[in-house]
């Protein structure tokens, strides 16, 4: 009869990982935290760690709540982050894509207007006025003023299209 229990290692890798996806639940605000049904302990651990102000207090509380993740599902906290994670990469997007937009639509004026009102489904006559404003800009500042306006009307408008989408 052969026990296959895990090695030495294994559970070191294990309660390695476990400890990592403790400070990782430790760093969410405290409302993304409250979504997740949590054992109190382990709550409180988290809490205490916040108030902590001694790096070797943190390392041991760190510990501790890696101890305590070890009587926790850690499927729907992996899911959570992932989430998160994917919410994070998906804004990082719709930033880089909004900047591209705003280069080009100011660097091609009204040309590229019609082309970024296809890829939106909308017109923007806001948009419109100022690529027409930027023309007659006058000094670095309202250029820049204007650039700006620009790119969050863009920004909104993609952000907007990719949430219906």
């Amino acid at each position: 009869m052969t026990d296959t229990k895990p090695s030495k290692s294994a559970r070191k890798r294990e309660q390695t990982e476990l400890q990592v996806l403790g400070e990782q639940l430790a760093a969410l605000p405290h409302e993304l935290r409250a979504t997740l049904d949590l054992d109190e302990r382990l709550c409180d651990a988290i809490d205490d760690l916040d108030k902590m102000r001694s790096h070797e207090a943190k390392r041991r509380q760190r510990q501790y709540i890696g101890k305590l993740m070890r009587d926790v599902d850690p499927e729907p906290i992996r899911a959570l982050l992932d989430r998160l994670r994917a919410d994070d990469r998906r804004q990082k997007r719709v930033f880089a894509n909004a900047e591209r937009w705003r280069d080009r639509i100011v660097a091609e004026g009204g040309e590229a207007l019609p082309v970024f009102e296809a890829e939106i489904g909308a017109s923007s006559p806001e948009l419109a006025e100022l690529i027409s404003d930027l023309n007659h800009a006058v000094g670095d500042n309202h250029e820049r003023g204007i650039r700006r306006r620009i790119f969050r009307i863009i920004h909104e408008a993609l952000a907007a299209h990719r949430s219906d989408g």
